[in-house]
């Protein structure tokens, strides 16, 4: 059977009880499939402001039976959020982790920059990236999750703050063909794009969803359920996502 990825972005846990509510209503539903997800992938913002009680609720939130990657967003606080969801020394360094799920590889990556928007790949992160894909091998399908879509979705403010790229990144995804997406959220709304030739995949977000431009003039559509996307790995190792609502 195929690898089920399970995957949630922007939850934005700020004290309210309705980032509370919908993040709660979200895992309930997950965990109440007839077949749970292989893993739960959150790729950033779990933190609204950064704050010490909103990681300490974001743990209690996101148990789960299954397993819970997470990447920080530009609104996580590295420090933080290393010691409260890590338990590991408060350090402000990028935060990246390689996670075994069945035969698949997943790269939880951070492309924050502290006190910005947009995202950026440090050195210090690229170095990883490419150190651990080659210690993978060529065999092994991979997965590369992180906060920042690395493309323009159509909409003025999440492409005014979409992930820097460059020749080495580039350079660097082209030499590993085990890649098989790029899974990204920031951008509030569900998306699918390719970037060097690989698929980027944007997961909806729990707490709004943007409304694009040509949906009319406000930005933000809090009335909108809160978005799940399901990937599916099979063994030919090609990804199939269905995006779903959670009412």
């Amino acid at each position: 059977m195929a690898l089920l990825l399970a995957q949630i972005s922007d939850i934005h846990l700020d004290g309210t009880d309705r980032a509370s509510e919908r993040t709660t209503r979200v895992m309930d539903h997950l965990r109440a499939l007839p077949r749970p997800p292989d893993a739960l992938l959150v790729t950033g913002d779990i933190a609204d402001h950064g704050a010490e009680s909103e990681y300490r609720e974001a743990a209690k939130l996101l148990a789960a039976p299954f397993p819970v990657l997470c990447c920080p967003g530009n609104h996580d606080d590295r420090a933080t959020y290393r010691d409260v969801l890590l338990g590991e020394p408060p350090e402000t360094g990028p935060i990246n982790q390689l996670h075994r799920v069945g035969g698949a590889a997943v790269l939880m990556c951070d492309a924050t920059i502290p006190g910005r928007d947009e995202g950026r790949f440090d050195p210090e992160t690229l170095e990883w990236i490419e150190a651990t894909l080659g210690a993978l091998g060529p065999d092994v399908p991979a997965l590369l999750a992180f906060h920042q879509p690395p493309v323009e979705l159509g909409h003025p403010i999440p492409d005014s703050s979409r992930l820097e790229t460059g020749q080495r990144l580039v350079e660097l995804l082209a030499a590993h063909p085990q890649i098989v997406a790029l899974l990204t959220g920031h951008a509030h709304t569900a998306a699918a794009s390719f970037f060097a030739g690989i698929p980027v995949l944007v997961a909806p977000a729990v707490t709004w969803t943007l409304r694009m431009p040509w949906e009319g003039p406000s930005v933000a559509d809090r009335s909108a359920l809160p978005g799940v996307a399901f990937h599916l790995l099979d063994r030919e190792h090609r990804l199939t996502t269905h995006f779903r609502v959670v009412p």
